[in-house]
This record gives structure tokens, C-alpha cells and sequence, in this order.
């Protein structure tokens, strides 16, 4: 069982990377736009940033230089330093119709970046180092969690509503992504997939949104491995510690009238689960901006 290790009561937990820099835990809440961060050493956690507004935060990386890259509600894309607080700094900006939700850097420091549905569906973008942008996948229901193989040749990408996972090919020199084929595809009934990473033998996790547990899912999509979490909506997770050993998850209460009667005891907390087999890999960063 994963242990709760920074009782917040979150509404959207997302998001969570490790900061090898500062050996730290970040992780969001998206609707009020608050970032926290989560310090081993002393089991303390904080809030470290909200959005000026207090409209939503989808999602972060962390950029080459230490800096936090933030993707916002108005497709307004950010630099925020931790080490120096403060105010963000605007890097690019991109024509999206509603908040962002999961992104993640490849590993030329491009990021991709989904989109909720609003009048219409989401879509997926992937936005340049020199701040110019595309559409990847467009008209998809609810983007969520991405990850690459460890020969960076496959590109795992999230559609929540349709209950898939699919796998793309990808070209690393251009960022294209082509070939689209379903990885895993959950049963009705059984929770929704939503945030993933991905370990140091390539096998892929996935949180389960209403389902209270993470998967970890083989070379051909089989169910290999479970973590059952004292919370329905698991809403991602990441490696983390010096050895990258550790799997940090975020869950969710799932809404403002939400309760731990209804969702779970940890709903909308942090959790760690130290008893992983395979360690994961650190995770991409972004160079937005420094082209």
C-alpha cells in the first residue's frame, strides 16, 4: 500500500515530477492554480506558487536551467524560478480554446501539451524551443498522461474518455509523431486511464482515475503489476529519489462539494510507494524559449 505523505486536500492533484536539483517533489493542484512542493528530508510540504488570477494550472515541466515552465488556462505558457519566487515571466503563448491538462518535455526540449474539450474536444500541441507551436492530435477527449520508450522511439499518449492509451512512433530529430495504434485500451466499469510514466525498463504506469490503484503494463500492454492507493481518483504519478526508486502519486477529491466519505480516506493527497522492483528514469526538460 502506498503511504500518504503530504495530507493536502486537493481537488485535482496532478502533475508531480521530481526536481533532481533541489531533490524535491512538485506536484498541482489544477482547478485553484496552486503548485506545492514536498521535501523528503523533513517530511514538510508547501505551497510555493498560485496562478496571479487563481485560474487553473494543467501542468509543469522543469526547465534546463532549474526554472519551472508553466502551462496555464489561456494557453499562456510561463518561467517561474523557484529559487526566486516572485512573479512568472511569459515565454510563449499558443491559440488554445481551454486550459491545458498534462504535458510533458521530449528530449530535445520541446514540450507537448493537451488540451481539455470545451465546446468542442481538446487536442494535443507540441510546442518548439523557439516558442512556435502545432497541432499534433487534434479532436481528443480529454488529454492526458505521455511518456517515451527508453530507445526514444515510441511516444505514449493518454486519451482519457475514449479509455485509451496509444502508442505513436517518434522521430526525435523533428519531434513528429505518426502511426497511431492502441497500447491499452481499459475496461468500462474499471477506471480511467490518466497520468503515466514511464520505468528504466520501459514498462509504462498509469494511474487509474476512479479506480484507486496505479498500473504497470508490459511490452504488449499486459497488466503486470498493481498499487492500490486509499483514494478513487489516482491522477498520476513519477519516479523520484536519488536512485529514482521511489513512485510519488497524486490523487483527487474530484470536484469543490467532493468528500473523503465518498472518495477514499487519502483523496486529494500525496503518496509514496518505496517498494517498486524496477526504478524509473528522470524525466525530460524543457528548453522553451532558449532557442
Amino acid at each position: 500500500m502506498a503511504e500518504r505523505i503530504a495530507d493536502t486536500h486537493a481537488e485535482t492533484g496532478e502533475g508531480p515530477l521530481w526536481h533532481p536539483d533541489e531533490e524535491r517533489v512538485y506536484w498541482v493542484d489544477i482547478p485553484p492554480g496552486h503548485l506545492y512542493r514536498y521535501e523528503p528530508t523533513t517530511g514538510d510540504h508547501e505551497r510555493v506558487y498560485q496562478t496571479p488570477d487563481g485560474s487553473p494550472l494543467g501542468g509543469y515541466t522543469i526547465q534546463t536551467d532549474g526554472a519551472l515552465c508553466l502551462f496555464t488556462d489561456d494557453g499562456r505558457v510561463s518561467r517561474w524560478d523557484p529559487a526566486e519566487g516572485g512573479e512568472s515571466e511569459e515565454l510563449a503563448r499558443i491559440d488554445a480554446d481551454t486550459r491545458f491538462n498534462d504535458v510533458i518535455a521530449d528530449p530535445e526540449g520541446r514540450v507537448f501539451c493537451g488540451t481539455m474539450p470545451g465546446e468542442e474536444l481538446g487536442d494535443l500541441y507540441r510546442l518548439d524551443t523557439d516558442g512556435s507551436w502545432e497541432v499534433v492530435v487534434p479532436d481528443v477527449d480529454i488529454a492526458n498522461g505521455m511518456g517515451f520508450s527508453r530507445d526514444l522511439e515510441t511516444f505514449y499518449f493518454t486519451e482519457s474518455e475514449a479509455h485509451r492509451i496509444y502508442a505513436f512512433d517518434y522521430d526525435q530529430d523533428s519531434g513528429e509523431i505518426s502511426d497511431r495504434r492502441t497500447f491499452v485500451e481499459t475496461p468500462e466499469g474499471d477506471g480511467i486511464p490518466d497520468g503515466m510514466t514511464v520505468d528504466e525498463e520501459g514498462y509504462v504506469w498509469s494511474a487509474r482515475w476512479d479506480g484507486g490503484r496505479a498500473v504497470r503494463y508490459g511490452p504488449e500492454g499486459e497488466v503486470v503489476a498493481e498499487i492500490e492507493v486509499p483514494a478513487r481518483k489516482v491522477s498520476s504519478l513519477t519516479f523520484g529519489g536519488e536512485e529514482y526508486d521511489e513512485l510519488y502519486l497524486t490523487t483527487a477529491l474530484g470536484g469543490p462539494d467532493a468528500t473523503r466519505e465518498e472518495e477514499g480516506e487519502g483523496a486529494g493527497a500525496l503518496f509514496r510507494y518505496s517498494d517498486v522492483d524496477v526504478p524509473g528514469v528522470p524525466e525530460f526538460r524543457s528548453a522553451i524559449g532558449e532557442a
